[in-house]
Order: C-alpha cells, then sequence, then structure tokens
C-alpha cells in the first residue's frame, strides 16, 4: 500500500501536518578480577537457550533434557578458557582498544552511540560480522559478562523483516524533522532556538533520545529500549543539520540519523545542503548514522522503471560508503512513498530497514507494518509525546527471581485497545488501613511509598469497614487476622499474594494451612504481608482462559480493573486499566505487557492507581481499606 507523508526534499515535498559506555572488561593488569567475567561467561553458556542443543534420542522421537548440569558445566569450562585465553595470550599492545583505560590512536565506533550501553555489541548483530568486529570495543568475555539473560531474544527473535511481538506494545516515536534555518520558509521548517527547546524539553522530560541501530534491535528482539526512547531523524541534507542540529546534539550527546540523498549534497542553490567534507566528519561521530535517501530525491519511488528504481536504491548507497567510508544499512523512502515493488528493490539494494511516512495518521516505531516501513512523527509532535513514551517491558529471563533493586518508574501504553497505567521497580509492601482511603492518602500514610494500588477485597457491610475477605497481613500493623469461616472455603485456590523481604509467591490458598501466620510461614519463612487476591491474571507468563475463573462473579463482565505481579526480570508492576476489560482478556493484555505472574486486585469502582501523589483514574473512586505501595529500592 502506498503511504505519503510529512516530508520530503525540497521546497516541493508535502510538508508535516499542520497543527554511554560499558564497564570496560577484561584488565590485563589484575587477571583476579578478571573471574567475575569469566563466570559469567560461563553463566551465560549455561543459558536455557543452550539447552536446545542439548538434546537425547528416546523411543525414536527428539526430547529435551531436564536438567541444566550439562550445559552449565560445559559453559563454565569453556568460559574458563576464553577467560584464561584472553588474560595470558592477548597482546595488550596489539589490542589496546578492548581494555579499559586504554589510549586508541583511532577512533573506534560505538554503533550504539548512547544507547544500550550494555548491549553494544548485540544493537549490531544486523549487521556483517566483520564490520561489527571492526568497529566495536569489546572481548568476548566482557561480551558475556555484560549480556547475561539479554542473549535470549536474539536466539529468538523475529524472522526479518517482521518486527517482535514485544516491540509492538512498546511506544516509540521516530521524530522527523526537515530544514534547521534563522528564518522559516515553510511551516514545517524549524528555527535553530525551536530545535534548542525541542532538546531542552526532552531532557526535562526524561526522554532517551537512541540510536538507529539500538532501535532495529529492539524491533527484531523485542528487547526494552532505555526509559523513555525516542529517535530522531534529519531529512534531506540541508546545511542546517551540520552548522546548527549536530552542535546540539554533540552537547547533548544525543544520537540522531540523516537521510542524505547524494545528487544534493554540496548543492548552494536554493536551500544549500551538507558537504562531503561536512558529512564525512559528522558521519565518523558515533553520534551520527547516515541512511540513504535515493540518489535524486523522487517524489515517489512507484512510477519509476526497474532500473531507474536500482539506480536510486544502489547507487545512492554505493556512493554514500565510498565517500564516508563506511557501511550504509538504512533508506528514507522520499515523501514516503512505497509499494510492495519499491519493498523488495530495497531489500534486494541491501538495505536492513527503512523509513517511510504520512500525511494522515502517525504511528509508533513497533506499530510499524514491518522494518522495511518504520513509521515516523512530524517534529511538531513532540509535545504531545512526551508522555506516552515506553521502551517495552523487560523481556523473559530463564531462571529468573525476584529483583527490588529497579528504580521505580510510571509509563503508560495501550495494547489492543486496552488503556494501562503501569508502575515498576521498587519493593512492594502492603498496608491495612483502620478505614477506607483514596489511594493518595496511603502514599499520606506511608511517606517513604511512591506509587500505590488498591489492594484486596474486603467487606461492604459499613462505609468505613476494613474487614477483609480472607486472611490478611500487612507490615503497617504487623498483625494477623484471619480470614472467616464462611468466606475460606470460597477462596481455595485463589492466589494467596505471600511477600517477605527478598521474594514474592502467589501460592493456591488453602484453607487449612493458610489461615494461621504459622501455617504460612512454614511454607514460606520470613512473611511480611499476605493477602488473597481474586484470581490469577497471568500465570508463568501465559495469560489465563475462561475456565480458570470458574464461577468467579464478573469476571466476564467489562470493567476498571487493579493488578499487581512480578514482571519477566522479576520487578513489582502495579497497575490499573482506564477503561473496562473483562479478566480474560486483561489476562491477555498484560501477558503482552510483560507480566510474569499477574493477580486481580479489587476492582470496578475502587480500582484506583496514585504515583507520586497523583491519581490516574478519570473517575472518583471508591474508597478502600487495603493497598499494595512500591518503596524505592534500599528503602528500610
Amino acid at each position: 500500500m502506498a503511504r505519503g507523508g510529512d516530508s520530503g526534499g525540497g521546497s516541493d515535498c508535502p510538508g508535516e501536518r499542520a497543527g554511554g559506555a560499558g564497564d570496560g572488561g577484561l584488565n590485563p593488569g589484575a587477571p583476579l578480577q578478571n573471574w567475575r567475567y569469566i563466570v559469567q561467561w560461563g553463566r551465560v553458556l549455561g543459558h536455557d537457550s543452550l539447552t536446545q542443543f542439548f538434546m537425547v534420542k528416546a523411543k525414536g522421537r527428539i526430547q529435551r533434557k531436564r536438567s541444566l548440569w550439562p550445559p552449565l558445566v560445559a559453559g563454565l569450562g569453556v568460559g574458563a578458557l576464553v577467560g584464561v585465553a584472553a588474560v595470558l595470550v592477548l597482546n595488550p599492545e596489539r589490542w589496546g582498544s578492548l581494555w579499559a583505560g586504554q589510549s586508541v590512536d583511532s577512533k573506534s565506533e560505538d554503533c550504539t552511540a548512547g544507547a544500550l550501553t550494555e548491549l553494544d555489541m548485540l544493537t549490531c548483530w544486523h549487521l556483517p560480522m566483520t564490520q561489527t568486529m571492526t568497529q566495536q570495543r569489546w572481548d568476548a568475555v566482557t561480551f558475556a559478562a555484560n549480556l547475561g539473560d539479554s542473549l535470549i531474544p536474539f536466539v529468538r527473535q523475529a524472522p526479518w523483516p517482521e518486527i517482535a511481538a514485544a516491540a509492538k506494545t512498546a511506544r516509540v516515536p521516530v521524530l522527523m524533522y526537515h530544514d534547521i534555518l534563522p528564518e522559516k520558509q515553510v511551516f514545517f521548517d524549524v528555527t535553530p532556538q525551536e530545535f534548542a527547546d525541542h532538546l531542552q524539553l526532552i531532557q526535562e522530560r526524561g526522554l532517551t533520545p537512541v540510536s538507529l541501530d539500538a532501535l532495529v534491535t529492539h524491533l527484531r528482539t523485542g528487547l526494552p529500549l532505555p526509559p523513555k526512547p525516542i529517535l530522531l531523524t534529519f531529512d534531506d541534507g540541508y546545511a542546517g543539520h551540520y552548522e546548527y542540529v549536530y552542535p546540539l546534539l554533540k552537547k547533548y550527546n544525543y544520537p540522531a540519523a540523516f537521510s542524505i540523498y547524494t545528487q544534493g549534497v554540496g548543492q548552494t542553490a536554493g536551500r544549500p545542503k551538507v558537504t562531503w567534507a561536512q558529512l564525512r566528519e559528522m558521519a565518523q561521530d558515533p553520534l551520527v548514522t547516515i541512511t540513504s535517501h535515493s540518489v535524486t530525491h523522487p517524489l515517489d519511488l512507484r512510477p519509476l522503471s526497474d532500473s531507474d528504481l536500482e539506480r536510486e536504491l544502489s547507487e545512492s548507497k554505493q556512493i554514500l560508503e565510498r565517500e564516508l567510508g563506511k557501511p550504509v544499512h538504512y533508506f528514507t523512502y522520499p515523501v514516503g512513498h512505497y509499494d510492495d515493488r519499491v519493498k523488495a528493490a530495497t531489500q534486494k539494494a541491501g538495505y536492513v530497514a527503512a523509513f517511510t511516512m504520512r500525511n494522515g495518521e502517525e504511528f509508533y516505531a513497533g506499530q510499524s507494518g514491518d522494518l522495511l516501513t518504520i513509521e515516523r512523527f512530524g517534529q511538531s509532535r513532540l509535545a504531545s509525546l512526551v508522555d506516552t513514551v515506553w521502551g517495552g517491558a523487560a523481556p523473559a529471563a530463564p531462571l529468573a527471581g525476584v529483583d527490588f533493586s529497579a528504580p521505580i518508574a510510571l509509563q503508560r501504553t495501550t495494547i489492543d485497545g486496552v488503556d494501562l497505567v503501569l508502575v515498576s521497580g521498587g519493593r512492594p509492601v502492603t498496608y491495612h488501613a483502620d478505614s477506607r482511603y483514596q489511594v493518595e492518602e496511603f502514599l499520606q500514610k506511608e511517606p517513604r511509598a511512591t506509587a500505590v494500588v488498591d489492594g484486596g477485597f474486603f467487606s461492604l457491610e459499613s462505609l468505613t469497614s476494613n474487614v477483609m475477605i480472607g486472611p490478611v497481613y500487612a507490615q503497617n500493623t504487623r498483625q494477623f487476622i484471619p480470614g472467616g469461616n464462611g468466606d475460606n472455603p470460597k477462596l481455595k485456590g485463589r492466589p494467596l499474594v505471600v511477600i517477605t523481604p527478598k521474594t514474592v509467591q502467589f501460592l493456591p490458598f488453602d484453607p487449612l494451612q493458610h489461615n494461621t501466620l504459622a501455617g504460612v510461614q512454614a511454607q514460606v519463612p520470613g512473611v511480611t504481608d499476605l493477602f488473597v487476591a481474586s484470581a490469577w491474571l497471568v500465570k508463568d507468563g501465559q495469560p489465563r482462559d475462561t475456565a480458570s475463573f470458574g464461577t468467579l462473579y464478573g469476571f466476564d463482565a467489562e470493567r476498571h480493573r487493579a493488578f499487581w505481579g512480578l514482571n519477566q526480570s522479576g520487578q513489582p508492576m502495579i497497575g490499573i486499566s482506564t477503561n473496562r476489560v473483562d479478566s480474560v482478556r486483561l489476562g491477555r493484555v498484560l501477558a503482552q505487557a510483560g507480566f510474569r505472574e499477574a493477580v486481580m486486585l479489587d476492582s470496578g469502582a475502587s480500582a484506583a492507581l496514585a504515583y507520586q501523589g497523583k491519581r490516574y483514574t478519570y473517575y472518583e473512586p471508591r474508597p478502600t481499606p487495603h493497598a499494595v505501595l512500591l518503596l524505592p529500592p534500599g528503602t528500610p
């Protein structure tokens, strides 16, 4: 399908709609410190992904071994050999660029350019290996040490050019600029001061500009990007990109991508363009990615003959690579126009990904059709986007436990039409109040907390009743209150939430064992909080089906819902749906959002969440006597 959009080359194009480095790795002067990397290397080699290759034949079919010990032992052995070889064999003078603190004469390129610093190597996996190895400052052991569980998404990445399912749920805008000049000539021009204000807004609102390589890796694998990621792009190679944009990018240390049509380079007539000398200087900076924008910038590639189309795609790539001495992996369709034939020619020309644009509705990168049709927003949309940006859910980690050390962060996203407010990170606690309160009042009662969601189900016998359905134990009271004999049998099998200082467990509630503190502690020592939730929405990373809810009243009704659990990295996550949804659909959405475990809290009129004192509901919720709160990491 053809798509037109928000830009082009020169004044004849449609305009916009009105309106860091890793930890350095091995140290040849301190071999003992390097065992941390060797152990981590073994951990990576012993990954669940490796067990795919440890298969045995039984009764005529292939079966996977249950135990991880063989790959773990093999990984540690190979890792030790690699580590010793790296320490003893490599010559620090010859391989000086591999070591932290070593100065090197030549400037090496970091293709992630301030984005995914712990994934520097992986961000370049889509490049030819020889190019990656000559451009990156890495060694095998540091590579393994920094990867950890992040290797798995690369093993399971979507077939090119498809976009990974996890990336489709993220909200990563690609922002598109054209000319930057002191006096505007058309409405989509931007002055240097306006662009400086944009970068200031990006900084003040906590957005993280990422490189194009980082975005493509995210789209292929679903790996999350840094907090609130955004990609800055600039079309047509105007002189103002070198004179105004490039200095500001260096000031803020922000990466960006520049789309160049080769026939325009060095032009002085009309709107002046960058020169080859300026372009070479920019291209050598790790902050800058150069993409091809064709040879002549035709207004539409679709009507061109096969030979002309091939020239626009292939010759522009060859000229840029020859003049800049760097590979060019990305293309930008002039004026955003393409069809299946143009896409096929783009692939044949050797491009990994391509940008489009449109004049009408605009979309986040993850909502693009595929890697050859990455969507963009016009730069005038920046102010409306800053509060919607989200880098995606953390990837599933084999053998993952619980992580209470992550910073607390809020994100808003929409998945399959369900609007979610999610807060992840920190350490979870519960609060059982003496009466009923709005969620933001719990933050006043527990000032250490950053975020709160309404908690377990409670009796409606009076407006101030704090009687819970099922047993409850909270840190603020340190008093275990058993559930009523009339309620407990009905709660059998529902999730019992059990929190300790180091872990969270979700257990099927057993009225005989779990209605005393001693009974719970016999199964989970060190309990600090517990309560019975309504139902599992996600269990072991899988959404629950209709049958799992049994006779639970109202599970199939569309209501505002509250929930909490653990994401795939083991971090606590609380949330609400700000529009109405049934439980089964919500479970599917939360699994896509990255929950490993999720249970439903009191919902309907009670569903409410507050973050840093602000309540995120469009209605006045019913006060509740119980809440789940998130304390910042390290809070005593």
